[in-house]
């Protein structure tokens, strides 16, 4: 792991000791340098080269001062968006949009426990046999989700995703080609004349960072409610907002406040506008009942595999919150969501937009999707590595529902 030193555990051990046998509190700069005295008097680590014994440096003091150990320079490493550890032997990064396995190992089960204890231990979360699942949110903003292994087959499972530091902006989103010119435009009018706009998507397509780059166009002068289980957008430009998150119960499991709670509670802030980050389950159920009374231009996402997927997801979840004929669940869906936007994950690991649909109502059984924008593949052109390339383009088929764009002044 560190070059031509075997030996590692044991010197580690020997620095803590050292660390631990101080009486003061010692700085970050005054523990590397007590490393570096160990490590460059340690007999063990005569004839070893420079660079094995700075990288074993480096390695000691991410274990006894950094939360995340041997992970610590993925963490720190801007282009890598998510660390996905199965087991102490299979470790896994995303750099760049591609998934890599690192040559790197724990040496034991109890070096990434404590890795979760430690995570688990500054949200003040407890993890262990009878609480075995942690889903949290770091200081960093930082996603992170823990499985122990009483729970997990191969060993403790950990996964952590990495938002980037600066804010993606449609201009962004324009030259890595997640979207054409003519359909931003056309999403920033539907935005500015409070279109209520769901984006589906499935896992990692890029559903709350186009969230992120959605909310740049709400007017500055409207009340916005953000309410999400982890708070992970980052909606900027807007002075009146309100930022809610989900709490879970405590080890006598209480004190949970959930998304339904949170959205029932928004309504008696005088929202302009909705921002829900995610629907999973029964909040569905009112975050459709908010965008039928009066919060027009509210946004929310949801795992779907297509416009027509999501919308019988959005059903299902509804029926987990209640017993209403399906007639009526349908016709609500029908008419608090104006517009879905489609994400996708194409074979080169793109995130594209696949599709921009208007939900024009409910009629007989159904509800009517009317398609303004779909992603066309290229059939003549194929990549090295069997993949196609494509354009998001119109359908000819126009927005029916102008009524909010001529409201707000716009005409098409």
């Amino acid at each position: 792991m560190y070059g031509e030193l075997c030996s590692v555990k044991e010197i580690t051990d020997g620095v803590r000791a050292v660390i631990n046998s101080k009486q003061e509190q010692l700085s970050d700069a005054e523990v590397l340098a007590l490393i570096e005295d160990y490590v460059l008097r340690d007999h063990r680590t005569e004839g070893s080269s420079f660079r094995a014994k700075g990288e074993l440096i480096n390695g000691i003091f991410n274990i006894t001062r950094k939360d995340l150990d041997i992970l610590q320079p993925y963490a720190d490493d801007k282009e890598v968006s998510e660390i996905m550890v199965n087991g102490i032997d299979h470790i896994f990064i995303e750099r760049k949009g591609k998934i890599e396995r690192l040559d790197l190992h724990f040496e034991a089960i109890e070096d990434l426990e404590e890795i979760i204890r430690r995570l688990a231990a500054k949200v003040h979360r407890e993890v262990n046999e009878l609480n075995p699942i942690v889903d949290a949110r770091l200081e960093d903003g930082s996603r992170v989700n823990a499985v122990y292994k009483n729970v997990a087959l191969n060993g403790p499972i950990l996964t952590i995703r990495r938002f980037p530091e600066s804010r993606i902006t449609m201009e962004d989103l324009l030259r890595i080609g997640t979207i054409t010119e003519e359909a931003a435009d056309f999403l920033k009018i539907l935005v500015r004349s409070g279109y209520n706009i769901f984006i589906s998507g499935g896992t990692s397509s890029g559903k709350t960072t186009f969230l992120n780059v959605l909310s740049e166009f709400i007017p500055r002068d409207e009340r916005v409610i953000v309410i999400e289980d982890a708070a992970e957008l980052q909606i900027s430009g807007i002075e009146n907002i309100v930022r809610l998150e989900c709490k879970t119960s405590n080890v006598q499991g209480k004190g949970e406040i959930n998304v339904r709670q949170l959205i029932k509670a928004s309504l008696r802030m005088r929202p302009n506008r909705i921002i829900v980050g995610e629907v999973r389950g029964s909040e569905v159920l009112d975050m459709i009942q908010a965008m039928n009374t009066g919060h027009d231009g509210s946004l929310s996402t949801g795992h779907g595999n297509s416009t027509e997927g999501m919308l019988s997801r959005l059903e299902a979840m509804f029926l987990q919150a209640a017993d209403f004929p399906i007639d009526a669940i349908r016709s609500q869906i029908a008419e608090a969501i104006d517009i879905i936007v489609h994400l996708g994950r194409l074979p080169d690991k793109s995130r594209r937009v696949l599709e921009i649909s208007e939900i024009e109502g409910y009629q007989d059984g159904k509800i009517m999707i009317n398609p303004l924008f779909k992603y066309i593949i290229n059939k003549t052109e194929s990549i090295s590595d069997h993949t196609s390339t494509g354009k998001l383009m119109q359908t000819g088929s126009k927005l029916k529902n102008t009524m909010k764009m001529e409201m707000n002044g716009v005409y098409i």
